[in-house]
């Protein structure tokens, strides 16, 4: 086998590597990794549907007319449990923990963090439990309190006009009898 020619290098020189010697090296590195990486997430998603089966005796007793909640496993770069729009149940660095997590308006809080399914699913149950209230205090609307209807007594407009009329009949008079005073 001869070896490829490489110009301006002397025999006691190491040989420069080839660039497709490298990508083939890289792409073997690369996939070495992807199933690595491939294989967490397959342990996360089992982790996940082994705590998805454990909260379906909390779901089979929501009422059917009660829509908050949309549980599914959704697969990703982070494999996660949603329970509804905003809470949902994420693993942790090591790929054991389970994170119990809420996004708000201020940002991500973690409502439980365990290694334990039975502690994460009594999390879930209390927090299904507080939106199940807090959808039912949001239906009751309280009657607004009215006031009576009294209707304001209507005034009579003739009472103005006779005011106005004597008024100016007044100034008229007046202005008359100062004419006359003056011109006497």
């Amino acid at each position: 086998m001869s070896e490829p020619e490489t110009s301006g290098t002397h025999p006691g020189q190491p040989r420069p590597v080839r660039l497709r010697d490298a990508l083939l090296r890289a792409r073997i590195e690369a996939a070495d990794r992807t199933g690595v990486v491939v294989d967490l997430r397959d342990a996360e998603v089992a982790r996940l549907e082994i705590l998805n089966d454990a909260l379906d005796p909390l779901f089979a007793q929501v009422p059917d007319q009660i829509d908050l909640f949309d549980r599914g496993i959704s697969q990703g770069d982070t494999p996660r449990l949603w329970i509804d729009v905003v809470a949902h149940v994420v693993m942790g660095r090591d790929k054991r923990m389970y994170r119990f997590v809420q996004d708000t308006r201020f940002g991500r809080i973690v409502l439980a963090e365990s290694h334990d399914t039975a502690v994460i699913v009594e999390a879930v149950t209390d927090y299904v439990a507080r939106r199940m209230v807090e959808r039912e205090r949001a239906m009751v609307v309280p009657p607004e309190p009215q006031a009576p209807a009294t209707v304001p007594p209507r005034r009579s407009r003739i009472w103005p006009f006779v005011f106005g009329f004597v008024l100016g009949a007044a100034a008229l008079f007046g202005v008359a009898v100062l004419a006359a005073l003056r011109s006497w």
